[in-house]
């Protein structure tokens, strides 16, 4: 042996250059060759599983727009709130119109207030921060930016119940005229 290769250990063992550790672990050209590996593996997998995910559609389970909320019955002279639908519905002698009770700042649900100097006369307020609106859901104090929202209302053919359809919003001054 010469000399060199005497002084340099790694020498006898190989050449040297593709060792990683003095007990043999893997190479270099090992390590270089599963990360090679490992990316042709992610390079196939991702446009897979895309494949994959566009045959989920694409749906948003949502509650219908347009439900029924009672017989007519129900709904006496003034205000009835309905909580799961978040709407009042008001009847005045034959006339019906519908209120969302949502308000136009942040979502909150509006209350039903009485108002004692007027006869009969409410407003709605915004627990969360502050806005009121008149009894025709105008917006006059608060940061709620527009007005509250009307509904149209119909009656059902098959069983005489009121429907709200939110999908159609109606003119503050729209009623539905219902006769007993």
């Amino acid at each position: 042996m010469s000399s060199s290769e005497q002084e340099n250990p790694a020498a006898e063992a190989g050449d040297g250059k593709y060792d990683l550790t003095p007990e043999g672990g893997i190479s270099r050209r090992g390590f270089v060759g599963s990360m090679g590996l490992a990316a042709l593996g992610l390079a196939c997998a991702i446009p897979a599983a895309m494949s994959f995910r566009s045959v989920i559609p694409n749906v948003l389970y949502e509650p219908p727009q347009r439900f029924k909320v009672g017989p007519l019955e129900r709904f006496t002279e003034g205000g009835v709130f309905i909580s799961e639908h978040r709407l009042f519905v008001f009847r005045e002698g034959e006339t019906m119109h519908c209120i969302g009770a949502v308000c136009s700042h942040l979502g909150c649900t509006v209350q039903l207030a009485k108002i004692p100097e007027a006869d009969g006369g409410f407003e709605f307020h915004c627990p969360c921060h502050g806005s009121m609106f008149r009894a025709d859901g105008t917006n006059f104090a608060g940061p709620a930016p527009r007005p509250l929202d009307y509904y149209m209302l119909e009656i059902a053919a098959d069983d005489g119940q009121l429907i709200v359809d939110k999908s159609r919003p109606a003119d503050k001054l729209w009623r539905l005229t219902v006769r007993s």
